[in-house]
């Protein structure tokens, strides 16, 4: 069994400050090679990349990042549970 760990994760992306870790088990290469990159994208690395690849405007950052917020809103209304009344 091999640990392989991978730098820090992102903090943009919500991650701590613990390494990313794999476990290649019974020289599992591709396997873990795998799951690398699940736990990369789950971090939400390959987002950051894409996002990082050119400048981005302060006015164009701020429309963005309102626009997700309100995707983000939008959502968490689909799926709240409704509430019971009490009584």
């Amino acid at each position: 069994m091999v640990v392989a760990a991978v730098g820090e994760t992102t903090a943009a992306a919500g991650g701590g400050d613990s390494p990313l870790q794999v476990i290649v088990h019974g020289n599992d290469v591709e396997g873990a090679l795998r799951n690398l990159k699940r736990k990369l994208q789950q971090e939400g690395l390959f987002r950051e990349l894409k996002k990082r690849k050119f400048y981005e405007k302060p006015s164009v950052k701020k429309k963005r990042k309102q626009v997700e917020a309100e995707r983000r809103k939008r959502k968490a209304l689909r799926f709240k549970k409704p509430e019971r009344d009490k009584g």
